[in-house]
């Protein structure tokens, strides 16, 4: 089974009242379009998982991110690929989060974390996320 390597932004804010939310895309195209996730995509030849997420994100959302922390890898078997995704705390240092690729987004907080239909191998990693909100 081909094995594909992506990398996802958890891209975290605080509200002037201190609640915390997490940034979500809804997918806008392919198999599993109107699928939330977390942004992010394909690491290319050569990148360094961390580039490419920054990458990303710059051509996916206009927006350019300072990568922090890896929160988790996850593994998971789709039913024609394996997905390797590497997850990421991150933060917008310029931009506005234009969706130039997907459908739709949302700030989501600890109580609307599960209200999206994410993507099979997304949710794998919310529980870490809830742990930050």
């Amino acid at each position: 089974m081909k094995s594909i390597p992506v990398v996802a932004a958890l891209i975290f804010r605080t509200s002037p009242q201190g609640t915390r939310s997490v940034f979500a895309t809804q997918r806008g195209y392919g198999e599993w379009r109107g699928f939330w996730e977390f942004p992010g995509g394909k690491i290319e030849s050569g990148e360094t998982p961390q580039a490419a997420l920054a990458r990303e994100i710059r051509e996916e959302l206009a927006t350019q991110i300072s990568v922090g922390e890896k929160i988790a890898t996850i593994e998971y078997d789709y039913p024609t690929f394996h997905l390797s995704m590497q997850c990421f705390v991150s933060e917008v240092v310029s931009g506005k989060l234009e969706l130039l690729e997907h459908e739709n987004a949302a700030w989501l907080t600890k109580e609307n974390l599960y209200s999206v239909n994410w993507l099979p191998a997304d949710i794998t990693i919310l529980d870490a996320v809830e742990k930050l909100l």
